[in-house]
């Protein structure tokens, strides 16, 4: 198994892999470059698109230079595509890599699924059989991605609105089994298990009290959208009540990480931003600052987990 340094953890928490509790954070998005070259940000850390900034040297560059220089960065990609029957993109993976050696992230981070097939990215997260044979699949592909970025891999469960009939284990002990054959971490969407829980009728707080806490090392917050049948999983509005109520839990059963916010479409300004992620606080002091699920058309609702610059829906 890969060993990685240890950097600082915040004292009195247990280890997560070697890597620390930066607090909390929101996404580096565009609509707030100009602000964020103006002001400090009242955020702990930043974690970017990676794709975002791969072979991008212009304007963006020099916005996440100023970034780096006041906050910690952690690096979310959505092109990974490790549950791929594919071979691996090797050319992608060396552009991580040096976007990484210039980053310095606190960690690299990516999603359990598959994003295409031969060699044609759908920019959107599918999810993948759980079965045996896909995570000794997977498993292997996560070792050779470890060793190549020479750095902390970290995994998020997604989002879904289907399951194969070929599945035979449940997502929480997949990727259980997955941390503990790999040594990768989880990057725990609490939003996506909403989401995905309701779509599915599963137990969401079952769901996260039977991973490996030891292994979260990142939360992710977003608000939802109800299209009747199926909740969408859109990161356009609030963290809704059910979302702050699975994440008050995953913070008691992990002992405190880091917590992303995550707004990819109708992003309001930085400000509004920051003043929905200090909602966390009052969640951990026990109280519940959010709403229901906003109700939509399902023909208006777009799943968008990517937050690309270029088009916030290009899922």
């Amino acid at each position: 198994m890969i060993q990685y340094s240890t950097p600082e953890v915040r004292a009195g928490q247990p280890p997560r892999r070697g890597l620390p509790n930066l607090g909390l954070g929101v996404g580096l998005r565009n609509q707030h470059f100009s602000y964020l070259m103006r002001h400090d940000p009242d955020v702990e850390w930043f974690e970017i698109i990676s794709e975002n900034f791969i072979d991008n040297f212009g304007y963006a560059r020099r916005v996440l230079e100023r970034v780096m220089s006041v906050r910690p960065v952690v690096m979310h990609g959505v092109s990974l595509s490790v549950g791929s029957i594919d071979p691996l993109d090797w050319d992608y993976l060396k552009k991580l890599k040096a976007l990484a050696e210039f980053v310095q992230p606190a960690w690299v981070s990516d999603h359990l699924c598959w994003t295409g097939v031969a060699g044609v990215n759908t920019h959107d997260l599918l999810p993948m059989p759980l079965n045996e044979e896909s995570l000794r699949h997977v498993a292997e592909r996560v070792r050779q991605v470890q060793n190549f970025l020479e750095r902390p891999l970290v995994l998020e469960n997604p989002s879904s609105y289907l399951e194969f009939k070929h599945s035979t284990i449940a997502e929480w002990d997949f990727l259980s089994e997955l941390a503990r054959e790999t040594g990768c971490g989880l990057l725990l969407d609490v939003n996506n298990v909403y989401v995905s829980g309701y779509n599915h009728g599963f137990d969401t707080e079952h769901y996260i009290r039977n991973l490996p806490h030891d292994a979260v090392v990142q939360i992710h917050l977003a608000g939802p959208t109800d299209c009747g049948r199926y909740l969408v999983d859109t990161h356009d509005q609030p963290v809704p009540a059910a979302v702050w109520e699975l994440y008050r839990l995953a913070q008691e059963l992990t002992g405190g990480v880091s917590t992303l916010l995550e707004w990819d479409a109708n992003i309001p300004d930085f400000p509004e931003l920051v003043a929905e992620l200090r909602k966390a606080e009052a969640a951990l002091r026990g109280e519940n600052p959010g709403a229901p699920v906003r109700k939509s058309g399902s023909a208006s609702a777009v799943s968008n987990p990517v937050g690309f610059q270029l088009s916030t829906s290009d899922v």
